[in-house]
């Protein structure tokens, strides 16, 4: 591998990473790379239908409880991000897997 490969690569890499937010970068912290792959996947599941009413029909909920309960979660990943982003001692002490629902 040449050193014109390697720098054609890394381009790539960080072209990709400006386009789309989800791909990461160096600074982004396991937190933060975990609050956006749950955002994004209850807004997936928000935005299409048949999603929504497999979980609606799977928990024994209506369509707009289950809506609303997603958007919930959402909202509070986002407010667990924005709350803890400034503080990075306090990001590091929680434990990851009991904020996720």
């Amino acid at each position: 591998m040449q050193a014109s490969d390697r720098f054609n690569i890394n381009s790539q890499l960080e072209h990709l990473q400006a386009k789309y937010v989800g791909t990461g970068h160096a600074d982004l912290s396991r937190f933060e790379w975990a609050v956006n792959i749950q955002r994004d996947s209850y807004a997936s599941y928000i935005g299409h239908y048949p999603m929504l009413s497999y979980f609606a029909i799977a928990e024994n909920e209506s369509i707009g409880r289950e809506r609303y309960n997603f958007m919930q979660v959402c909202l509070l990943s986002c407010l667990l991000h924005i709350t803890f982003s400034s503080d990075k001692s306090t990001v590091q002490d929680l434990d990851y897997d009991s904020m996720f629902i």
